[in-house]
């Protein structure tokens, strides 16, 4: 007797009453699509942090070293503070829409920013439409806003230097007059500046587009020369101005009694104020010079009431966090010069010098290593105009980067280089 044999039943390959519902609705379109989680802007965060942590720790600094001059002033305590916010807000919004705008727009518009830059220069020294405080002559008001123009040209001028670097690289690489047509165009902005007068802003502008010209290429004696000459000619402004050599003599020594309470007050109020704060500080408004003694305690000598209130600890974080700020403008514009964006890389690079400067120039000030200088803080100081450039400038770092990993991805195409290889050096 045969055993029964056991049918084996296959895997049926039809689909189950479930699937041929699904299918069908989905063949009719009545399927709904899982929605795509949404993705964030691909921005460096991190450098994003760090500059608005810059931001914010200087909203509370301007607050607690503006409160008694705003209520001795105006009776408004949060007066100064009011409209430190007010440029914190612009100054974001402007930041927002300059990230929007590609750096190709920049590049093409370069020279034209320059010439309205020079435009406004002009304008603060028309009679009539500047407004002069404290014996200079900076701001051209338009309505409770003032326009300080110089602060506009920091960036007009690293924008119009970039462009021609990239336009003329060979000329700058092989001969003096290469360099010399965008100084002496940029000539025209310095002495525009300097008669308002504001020889910190000069000071800076010129350092910076050296330092972008020896970027590009020039070559070290040429780099060299140009230096020697800028640097004649910066001293012989300081030798010949009295108020400026005056500046000079008392920082040499801010307490000689005869100097204490005339040029060398500011200075040694200041290094009082970090002599009280010691390692750690004598606490969150807690200060006392920013109270009667020391003058532009909310501007100019904002770190100052920062050594006071926070210490040596203190001020050796803030300038940490600077030192990050520079150094991911430079690794931004390295990455955008291994991608032949040029012109991105010179920006980014010309961004990290000029801030890197403008705050060498204010610490220095602040601790008596150079002479007393009319330069705001970047990102601290109180300063509607500082402050939003401060803003637009990160936001156009943050485009090159947000631009260079888009290369990377592949989702934007890579330029051809133009001109030849502008960084290496001969």
């Amino acid at each position: 007797m045969k055993p029964q044999q056991v049918p084996i039943t296959k895997a049926s390959n039809n689909p189950s009453s479930k699937s041929k519902a699904k299918i069908a609705g989905i063949s009719q379109g009545k399927a709904k699509k899982r929605p795509r989680p949404a993705r964030l802007i691909d921005l460096d965060y991190p450098l994003l942090m760090a500059a608005l942590t810059l931001l914010s720790f200087g909203l509370v600094m301007v607050a607690s070293a503006s409160l008694p001059t705003a209520d001795r002033q105006y009776g408004i305590p949060f007066f100064y503070v009011t409209r430190h916010i007010i440029a914190m807000i612009l100054g974001l919004g402007l930041g927002v829409l300059a990230f929007a705008v590609p750096m190709r727009w920049w590049e093409k518009h370069g020279t034209m920013l320059y010439f309205i830059g020079i435009f406004l220069l002009i304008l603060i020294l028309v009679p009539g439409l500047g407004k002069r405080v404290n014996g200079a002559l900076r701001w051209i008001p338009i309505g409770p806003f003032n326009l300080q123009s110089s602060e506009m040209m920091k960036l007009f001028a690293v924008t119009y230097l970039a462009g021609y670097l990239v336009r003329r690289s060979d000329e700058v690489s092989n001969g003096v007059w290469g360099s010399l047509k965008p100084l002496l165009l940029l000539s025209i902005a310095c002495v525009l500046i300097m008669a308002q007068p504001d020889f910190g802003t000069t000071a800076v502008v010129l350092a910076t587009v050296l330092g972008m010209l020896f970027l590009g290429g020039a070559p070290l004696w040429q780099f060299g020369m140009l230096l020697g000459l800028i640097s004649t000619a910066m001293a012989a402004l300081v030798v010949f101005e009295p108020y400026r050599w005056q500046r000079m003599v008392s920082y040499l020594d801010p307490f000689d009694p005869e100097i204490v309470y005339g040029s060398g007050f500011q200075l040694s109020q200041a290094l009082i104020a970090f002599g009280r704060g010691g390692w750690v500080g004598v606490g969150l408004g807690n200060g006392i010079q920013k109270q009667f003694y020391l003058p532009e305690a909310h501007t100019d000598f904002l770190l100052a009431v920062v050594g006071e209130e926070f210490g040596y600890a203190g001020v050796v974080g803030l300038l940490l966090i600077f030192t990050y700020v520079v150094w991911k403008a430079f690794k931004i514009g390295t990455v955008a010069r291994d991608l032949k964006q040029d012109f991105s890389a010179y920006v980014a690079h010309g961004i990290g010098l000029g801030i890197a400067l403008q705050a060498f120039v204010n610490v220095g000030v602040n601790v008596g290593l150079l002479p007393t200088k009319g330069l705001t803080l970047p990102y601290l100081s109180y300063g509607s105009n500082s402050i939003m450039i401060a803003c637009v400038v990160t936001a156009l770092v943050l485009r090159v980067g947000y631009e260079n990993r888009m290369a990377l991805r592949g989702e934007a195409p890579l330029p051809k280089p133009e001109g030849g290889e502008t960084w290496d050096r001969s």
